[in-house]
């Protein structure tokens, strides 16, 4: 069973930003440098004092970030990307470059080919816009499981949340040891302090390799269904799943239970 995907809710899609986001977001704060100072004091320590860690990376722009830091600090941190199969493919073609010229070792993990076909064939491959359950379930299925598998026997790992990015985010610690009882596992949120122009401004100076989404107001991408441009003045993560209520803007990888 399938069902016709909702529109975006807007009608704020553009087909080409005025200016690339390097230039139109960069912007950083007035203490950027004691910013990134802390951020490389962190992966040193993590790198240093939590092995086996690894990077979670959904090469959007934090996390193209953290990967060049690790590469530039030449620290022992290997990173992972969830290839969900719904993946743009602009993320696949940033994925590959990042494969070619990355230091750190990038380990691709897939979901269960059978669990995929299990589900679209039950469900419909537009199954997620008819509940949040089905929506889910479909994050379960290509995301939660090979989360597991990228985490399992690790430490601690790095993430790319900032508290600006969403209200469900704005206590993002540093060091979060809330789950090292239940999963043994620490995480570390190197830029939770940055701000969406600190990102940019890193990015800017540096060079880094970017998805070119982010140039037409893509600034959170994911899976390209569940994934739309935002309009000025909306939420960083408005283009998520946009057709929920903004309280079930997750897909698991960093919710808390209870």
């Amino acid at each position: 069973m399938s069902t016709t995907s909702p529109l975006p809710a807007t009608s704020g899609l553009k087909p080409q930003a005025p200016l690339p986001a390097t230039q139109l977001n960069n912007k950083p704060s007035a203490d950027h440098a004691a910013k990134l100072a802390e951020t490389q004091a962190l992966l040193q320590r993590a790198a240093a004092e939590f092995q086996p860690l690894t990077q979670a990376s959904s090469l959007g722009a934090e996390d193209v970030v953290i990967t060049h830091l690790i590469n530039a600090l030449q620290l022992d941190i290997p990173v992972f990307v969830l290839e969900t199969g719904r993946l743009h493919a602009e993320t696949l073609a940033l994925l590959e470059r990042t494969e070619a010229h990355s230091r750190a070792p990038i380990h691709v993990y897939k979901p269960q080919h059978e669990a995929v076909i299990q589900f679209v064939r039950d469900q419909g491959q537009d199954a997620i816009y008819q509940s949040i359950e089905l929506r889910k379930a479909c994050c379960g299925i290509r995301k939660m499981e090979p989360l597991a598998r990228a985490l399992a026997g690790q430490k601690a790992w790095l993430t790319g949340l900032r508290r600006e990015q969403s209200n469900a985010r704005a206590e993002v610690p540093l060091i979060d040891e809330s789950e090292v009882a239940s999963k043994g596992l620490t995480k570390f949120n190197p830029l939770a302090n940055w701000t969406w122009g600190d990102v940019w401004h890193y990015i800017a100076e540096n060079k880094v390799d970017y998805n070119p989404l982010h140039d037409r107001f893509f600034p959170s991408i994911g899976c390209e269904p569940c994934t739309r441009a935002i309009s000025l003045g909306e939420d960083f993560r408005a283009g998520r799943w946009w057709w929920e209520d903004e309280a079930a803007k997750e897909c698991g990888l960093h919710v808390k239970k209870g």
